[in-house]
């Protein structure tokens, strides 16, 4: 064992018996025009030094932002708890409820794997004597285009810095637990339901791929973040919302492969290149209510989506088509490959005629609007 390892064994079973296992609650969030920005790839080939003013915040629109790769994540009451339970002092281990799988090794022989993607991190932080159980906070939500693994992987990463004593920041939590999904081919992700799950609430992300210009100690990960709606007015918001699961899920993976590799060819980059200011105009929507313009940048976005990848609307051209009937629209989330889409229309009583419609036919995933990404249960640890 490295002596320089972090043994919790014996904390844990003292917090154990006394009812206070540290854990992290790690939220989903809703994506839309801008969904894909966050994708390294993405914020590398469609991002340019900026004219940046010395108050990033002075001007409300931000229209010095407007052609550069952001995303808009809405963070929701759906997502993954993350436990440490006292282990085996020598060993670690991620025992998954929902996927009914278990894993453990000694921290020195966690060979960097796609199976191991979960022990790697845990590993980075030196811990040992440790198990992470994870559960999904509602069933069956798991790879539904929320974001779910991604959600995993930065809860926990949050957990491993929490009982390390926090040596890492933010941006660099972001950064591990990005960098780990993908590197170790779990699948292709970008920084959003990272900084989601780290920042919260109903945010606006433009993202500095190399690192905010003048800011040094900035780096992967990192993003200008707004709040463009508040708590007080989330209801405003979520009655224009809904989610449903078309029952036909796929790995997200192929449709991002499809749209990654259309950047290398002279029409699928223009077509990309125009995304940015869709998703500005996303922004502008939210910003000031103007539900309207959001309908019309969902569809002007999902548009663009389906050209470069037909088969991202595979299982959800029935919604789709009678969400239109209906004056409303829908996006599938993510990569379109988990099932879920949401459905949005700009008048509240369009889209309770479309839920009706929709009810008997696909399952609906309720939610709720959520102002943090994460919360801390029995964090710091008093017991040592």
């Amino acid at each position: 064992m490295n002596n320089m390892s972090i043994q919790l064994h014996n904390v844990l079973e003292k917090a154990a018996k006394c009812g206070m296992l540290p854990s992290v609650i790690a939220y989903n969030r809703i994506d839309g025009p801008g969904s894909s920005l966050d994708l390294r790839e993405f914020q590398q080939a469609l991002w340019h030094l900026p004219n940046i003013p010395k108050d990033l915040y002075k001007d409300p629109t931000m229209k010095w932002t407007r052609n550069l790769p952001r995303t808009i994540g809405i963070t929701i009451n759906l997502g993954t708890k993350i436990e440490a339970h006292p282990f085996d002092p020598d060993l670690i281990s991620v025992k998954s409820v929902e996927y009914g799988t278990e894993i453990s090794a000694k921290p020195s022989e966690v060979i960097p794997t796609k199976e191991n993607w979960l022990l790697k991190i845990i590993s980075m932080f030196n811990l040992t004597g440790v198990r992470f159980i994870l559960k999904n906070l509602h069933a069956g939500t798991q790879s539904s285009g929320l974001g779910g693994s991604a959600t995993a992987a930065i809860g926990v990463t949050i957990l491993a810095n929490e009982l390390a004593g926090r040596p890492m920041s933010q941006i660099q939590l972001i950064s591990i637990a990005s960098r780990m999904e993908q590197d170790l081919g779990v699948s292709i992700t970008g920084t959003q339901e990272q900084s989601n799950v780290i920042f919260g609430g109903v945010t606006d992300y433009v993202w500095f791929p190399w690192g905010i210009p003048g800011r040094p100690e900035s780096g992967y990960g990192e993003s200008i973040r707004s709040e463009l709606i508040p708590p007080k007015n989330y209801a405003e918001l979520e009655q224009r919302m809904a989610i449903f699961h078309t029952g036909h899920p796929r790995p997200s993976t192929e449709v991002n492969m499809i749209w990654r590799e259309a950047l290398l060819n002279p029409e699928g980059y223009k077509l990309h290149v125009k995304k940015p200011d869709i998703a500005y105009q996303f922004r502008e929507g939210l910003r000031l209510r103007k539900w309207e313009k959001v309908t019309e940048s969902i569809r002007k976005y999902q548009e663009i989506r389906t050209k470069l990848c037909p088969d991202y609307l595979n299982g959800a051209i029935e919604i789709l088509g009678r969400a239109e009937v209906k004056d409303c629209t829908a996006f599938p989330l993510g990569a379109g490959g988990g099932g879920g889409v949401l459905v949005f229309s700009a008048k509240p009583e369009s889209l309770i005629e479309l839920k009706e419609d929709l009810r008997n036919i696909y399952r609906e995933i309720p939610f709720t609007i959520k102002e943090k990404g994460n919360q801390l249960v029995n964090l710091p640890m008093n017991i040592r």
